[in-house]
């Protein structure tokens, strides 16, 4: 260390000089700096040396101050209790962790965050300040974690994330409304102002794209024709990709006046740009396009006699492919199939009746369609019942719960998509009564879209599986999949039950014919174990969020 009142080594000393110097001995060759009156040589070297040393691992040379950033905006909403501040240390830093993710008896924490997350929106808390930076990495190594993630980070959470590159998503995931603070837009209550969206729209001429596509969507949720003609008047000038990520911006506020705008889109020279068009006016009602598709599916699809007949189009023409049919179908699937799918998938639901001479959509589905076209039909009919929200369609096509479930990969009904168009209740029961029916082998698409928790009969429904899977025979890891979604999904008042599952059977018990192999027997108990181990420690993540 420099003696109070003295120089510092000059910093313009190359490093090689200094290296060379030390190699060759001050005493042969001089210290390239001049050492203090009365220091040695050696000492000076050393010193220039220490200084590069400290410069060099800093990894940036020096240079002016940089201007500070503004303060992070306040966030009003009640900190944590200190129980579950520890517990979402603990979550957080298992994630960065990394450790050891086998499946033991213990619970995994890494996948309690995302529940622990929402639980913590719901009760309107904010996360300590020092953990933002760990929660935001969190967010940005799962996409699945950014919506609960970042609600709960706030508006210093995207403060934060505006100050480092690595966390844009969250600029682009979960753009700042103009009544939030943030680097794109200023704090306020309410719609933005006149100074707002002022500064909103010079964000939009200025800004980076991921900070344009906030402002754009911070715009159209406030104001949508506001919006719409801030995209419109630089849509000339932009690129493809960039236009594609812009036009989805406005899903929020999608209404008749958006009509002329996305038809337009529709001649634009980016195929995708042209396809996300024609996916937004297929679900506008009575836009022109579901009247053009309307048109087509009733010289494709009649009644002739009580039976559905089926006429493919034997050409994708230019009207089509604008309307957003590609003309080239998928490996493995034929044209006049992939056409027909197009049409019939944009073609409103309403349609159907009329043209088909029944009162609604069971009766549609219930009847025979010639010539093998019932699988492309049906599928088309799905995706229109999950695009078109139509829980009518969606409780016909799904059919009863019974009925047995098609082979994995064939063309028709896809249940688990089906399902997320009925309510929350309705699908529950229609899944444990699935579940009750056919076991737990085609079950986790269909487990995998209900709310969480399970309602009590579909909770009870999987457990009472996983106990004939196991009295039956199987091993615990053909259930995996199903058993990582009970740890998260499963009502914790299920642990009691799930402990007396995993206590080893008693010495003076007589086996059963029909019993697991003893082997298996002991897997299933470290499963069930497991499985009661980490639904007590949710019911304990509860109790500490309720303070």
């Amino acid at each position: 260390m420099n003696a109070p009142g003295h120089t510092a080594p000059p910093l313009d000393v190359p490093w090689d000089d200094l290296v060379t110097a030390a190699l060759i001995g001050t005493g042969r060759r001089g210290a390239p700096t001049a050492p203090r009156p009365g220091q040695d040589p050696a000492l000076a070297l050393l010193d220039a040396a220490a200084l590069h040393t400290v410069r060099r691992r800093a990894a940036a040379l020096p240079v002016a101050a940089g201007r500070r950033p503004e303060p992070a905006p306040p966030d009003p909403r009640p900190p944590l209790p200190e129980a579950a501040r520890r517990r979402l240390a603990l979550l957080l830093g298992e994630r960065a962790g990394g450790g050891d993710r086998r499946r033991t008896a213990a619970p995994d924490l890494v996948e309690l965050l995302p529940q622990w997350l929402t639980a913590a929106n719901a009760r309107g808390y904010r996360p300590p300040d020092a953990l933002l930076p760990g929660l935001l990495d969190a967010a940005r190594a799962r996409t699945d974690l950014r919506p609960e993630a970042l609600a709960f980070a706030g508006p210093r959470g995207r403060w934060l994330a505006g100050l480092n590159p690595q966390w844009a998503y969250a600029l682009r995931s979960h753009p700042p409304g103009p009544g939030a603070a943030s680097p794109v837009s200023p704090a306020s209550s309410g719609p933005p102002d006149a100074t707002g969206l002022d500064g909103l729209r010079r964000v939009w001429r200025e800004g980076l794209f991921a900070e344009r596509l906030a402002a754009l969507t911070a715009v159209r949720r406030h104001d949508a024709a506001a919006g719409r003609e801030l995209l419109a008047g630089t849509w000339a000038t932009e690129r493809a990709e960039d236009r594609q990520a812009f036009l989805g911006a406005l899903r929020d506020g999608l209404s008749p006046d958006d009509e002329p705008f996305l038809e337009a889109a529709l001649s634009d020279r980016g195929r995708s740009v042209r396809s996300l068009a024609a996916e937004l006016l297929a679900v506008l009602p009575g836009s022109a396009l579901t009247a053009r598709m309307a048109a087509r599916a009733r010289t494709c699809v009649a009644l002739d006699q009580g039976v559905v007949v089926v006429e493919a189009p034997h050409e994708c023409d230019d009207g089509m492919r604008r309307d957003g049919i590609s003309a080239k179908p998928p490996s493995g699937r034929g044209a006049r199939s992939w056409w027909l799918s197009g049409i019939v998938e944009a073609t409103p639901l309403s349609v159907w009746p009329d043209r088909l001479g029944v009162p609604g959509a069971a009766e549609a589905v219930a009847l025979p369609v010639a010539d093998g076209w019932r699988p492309d039909l049906h599928a088309a009919w799905c995706r229109a019942a999950v695009r078109q929200r139509d829980a009518a369609w969606a409780r016909a096509l799904l059919g009863p719960p019974t009925t047995p479930p098609a082979p994995e990969g064939s063309p028709g009904r896809d249940p688990a998509r089906l399902l997320t168009v009925l309510p929350a209740a309705e699908r529950a029961d229609w899944v444990a009564r699935f579940v009750a029916a056919h076991g737990l082998s085609d079950a986790f698409r269909p487990i995998g879209v209900c709310a969480v928790p399970w309602a009590e009969p579909l909770g009870r429904a999987v457990v009472d599986a996983l106990e004939i899977a196991r009295d039956t025979g199987g091993y615990p890891w053909s259930f995996s999949g199903v058993m990582g979604l009970a740890e998260r999904c499963l009502d914790p008042d299920q642990a009691d039950r799930l402990a007396v599952l995993a206590a080893p059977a008693g010495a003076d018990d007589a086996p059963r014919e029909d019993a697991a192999p003893p082997g298996a027997a002991g897997y299933w108990a470290e499963a069930f174990q497991r499985l009661a181990g980490t639904l007590r420690l949710r019911a304990v993540m509860r109790a500490e969020l309720a303070g």
